[in-house]
């Protein structure tokens, strides 16, 4: 049987140029798994689902090496998994030259070496790029907080929202409840107290300022 594996790192990537490569080798849709989720590690459910129904004979395709994964170790290990105690075969699509462990098995012992030599090499850069590119979104974030840019959910500056001061004085006189200006005000219970407290301070510094 013939399967495709295809893997994009985020949700709104998209995997077509992937899925057309395995159309094109007429491998059927029911075969074709794709994740889309990041390559450090293989607890991806797609992945888990083919490598399931993986059975010795079977021809599994990716695009290339790192689509598999981008963890060093993982790598060398699914892929020893995979071609010698399944006894399936793997064919990276962007570098079938190398990368088809049909040929490594018609050389022996001695493929199994050139193998091991080329998956090592392979696998090291493909673990050296999630690094770099961990590396750039870490710069990227400081050099955007230094910039002024927040990050995480935008706290609701309460000092001059006139719709919460006139809950807020409602709810301090009585005129409603605490549950009923959640409500108006779209804030679970904690968020709300919370931002009481930040406006009465405020207010309360002002006023004594």
């Amino acid at each position: 049987m013939e399967m495709g594996y295809g893997r994009v790192s985020a949700k709104d990537q998209n995997p077509e140029r992937q899925l057309v490569k395995f159309r094109e080798l007429g491998i059927d849709e029911r075969y074709i798994f794709v994740d889309k989720l990041s390559g450090k590690d293989f607890n991806r459910p797609r992945y888990q689902a083919i490598r399931l129904m993986i059975r010795e004979g079977d021809l599994i395709y990716i695009d290339a090496l790192d689509r598999l994964g981008r963890d060093y170790d993982g790598i060398i290990a699914e892929w020893k998994y995979i071609t010698r105690e399944v006894k399936a075969d793997i064919v990276c699509l962007d570098n079938e030259t190398l990368f088809d462990s049909r040929k490594f098995r018609t050389m022996g012992d001695f493929g199994k070496v050139m193998e091991d030599q080329f998956l090592s090499l392979l696998a090291y850069v493909a673990e050296q790029e999630r690094k770099k590119n961990r590396q750039r979104q870490a710069e990227g974030i400081e050099v955007a907080k230094a910039g002024g840019v927040k990050f995480g959910r935008p706290k609701v500056y309460v000092k001059h929202n006139e719709t919460f001061i006139r809950i807020y004085n409602k709810w301090k006189s009585g005129a409603i409840t605490a549950t009923e200006a959640m409500k108006y005000l779209d804030l679970k219970h904690r968020t709300f107290y919370r931002r009481m407290k930040e406006y009465e301070e405020i207010y309360i510094g002002e006023k004594h300022v």
